[in-house]
């Protein structure tokens, strides 16, 4: 086979958990079919644990999009679990070997393919070092936004080029001027890890500058200035707002089947725009106090309600959250039957079709970037409460740059003992759900727009062809 026949090969590593692989999956099939010259790997890590990621693994969606998963490394799992502090990163690092010989595989098994580059998850980073020794280029794919990446480079440039010791913001009420965004950001709403001088999290930043570009799952008409910012520095990669990419649906199990069911059904008999949906993603679950002043809330606010309530795992062990098998448990007294009209507690919720029935009018969200694009996509305003990672500076940029969230409390942070009031979590139902609110027209618009980017002469379609030609020039 001559080279101009050969088929271009990528292989993704992503972050052995849902929202990481689920995104990384459905990106590796917007590729491959973009463009026939074009194969796609997916290398799956594997955890001892369930990361919930089989139902993406079990079938490959595409052709050309195909699914390994990696062996289980029980022995070196063992060894990293004596202490959970960073496990996952750690973990990361310790699957290089794994990884190496996985891609080598996959080039000696293929004469029709070359490897064109290998594309690792944000948190993958040690995997730059595989595909040096293998002299193969290195891209990312991104799973924030463009707001979040800038910081993320701006503080790294700020401790490695600037001498500044960005610890001295912890705790602090200091505002800095940050490139993606327009107002100062406060160090109050920074991600959590840059505080921990373990995590390593601006040495990933420095990472990203070494890679050949770096896909984001965002898009122009929602992060212009963002994106715009991010192109504009010589010093870092080239940008390509690739999104929104949604998470693909998942396989859903005979009960959750079952509870998707019931939950449309329900929502099938409210009048639309008349339900909040309260959710807060799959690592986020608030402790029994705080659970009775939401609930509080809920009752005063009179609103129809569906919330998504869900029990916090042992602590100090690495597992997912579950569902109460009484909720009652944690709710005040009473509080079910005298709300049986209005509302619907739930535990796991299949969110995304929760967001696309035309009966929810508002949701009340962790805000996790896959969350906030699922917003954005379905056109559902948001009031945020933010619990971890970069959750709090997406909720600024949402109310702060954007005006277009109800904030709960941006700064909240999970290990801070802080309970929100009744009368604060009330005031912001009863702003979200107004039929009047400033807010619900401006996520509409961008539903709108957030469709037109990934068709045939929209932005993002665009960028991908953008991202597809490097990688098939680098090679050629």
């Amino acid at each position: 086979m001559s080279e101009d026949q050969k088929v271009t090969s990528l292989v993704f590593i992503p972050f052995p958990i849902m929202s990481h692989l689920a995104t990384a999956v459905k990106t590796a099939k917007l590729l491959a079919d973009r463009d026939d010259r074009l194969s796609i790997t997916v290398l799956a890590m594997k955890l001892p644990i369930d990361t919930l990621i089989s139902s993406y693994t079990k079938n490959s969606p595409d052709a050309r999009v195909k699914i390994v998963e990696l062996p289980e490394d029980e022995p070196t799992f063992s060894e990293l679990m004596k202490s959970s502090k960073n496990f996952f990163f750690r973990y990361i690092e310790s699957q290089k070997d794994t990884v190496r010989d996985a891609v080598v595989e996959i080039t000696k098994s293929s004469r029709s393919s070359r490897i064109a580059g290998i594309v690792i998850d944000m948190f993958c980073t040690p995997m730059i070092d595989v595909a040096n020794e293998l002299g193969v280029p290195t891209y990312m794919f991104f799973s924030s936004g463009s707001a979040t990446l800038g910081l993320m480079f701006h503080l790294q440039s700020l401790r490695d080029d600037s001498n500044v010791d960005v610890m001295e913001y912890q705790d602090s009420d200091a505002e800095i001027s940050v490139p993606t965004f327009v107002n100062p950001v406060p160090a109050t709403v920074w991600p959590s890890p840059v505080f921990d001088k373990d995590s390593g999290f601006l040495d990933f930043a420095r990472r990203f500058r070494e890679t050949k570009g770096i896909m984001v799952n965002t898009f122009l008409e929602f992060e212009t200035h963002q994106i715009r910012s991010l192109s504009d520095d010589k010093k870092i990669p080239p940008v390509y707002p690739v999104g929104p990419i949604l998470q693909a649906d998942a396989d859903e199990t005979d009960q959750e089947k079952q509870k998707h069911g019931e939950i449309m059904g329900w929502l099938d008999r409210q009048p639309d725009l008349s339900v909040v949906f309260l959710c807060f993603g799959t690592h986020g679950c608030l402790d029994g106090d705080q659970v009775k002043e939401i609930a509080v809330a809920l009752e005063n606010s009179g609103d129809r309600f569906l919330w998504s309530l869900r029990k916090p795992p042992p602590e100090e062990k690495i597992v997912f959250l579950g569902d109460y098998e009484n909720p009652e448990e944690v709710l005040p007294k009473g509080f079910l039957e005298r709300t049986r009209e209005i509302g619907k507690v739930i535990g796991w919720a299949p969110q995304m079709a929760v967001l696309s029935h035309p009966a929810v009018g508002g949701f009340v969200s962790h805000c996790g970037w896959n969350s906030t694009l699922e917003s954005v996509w379905c056109g559902v305003p948001m009031a945020v409460w933010p619990l971890s990672a970069e959750q709090q500076l997406n909720a600024f940029l949402l109310v702060k740059e954007f005006e277009m969230a109800v904030a709960i409390k941006m700064d909240y942070k999970k290990d801070s003992n802080v309970i929100v009031g009744v009368e604060t979590i009330e005031k912001a139902i009863s702003q979200l759900m107004d039929r009047e609110n400033e807010i619900r027209v401006k996520i509409r618009a961008l539903k709108e727009k957030s469709r037109m980017a990934l068709i045939e002469g929209g932005s993002s379609y665009n960028y991908l062809k953008r991202f597809v030609d490097n990688v098939i020039n680098n090679v050629s």
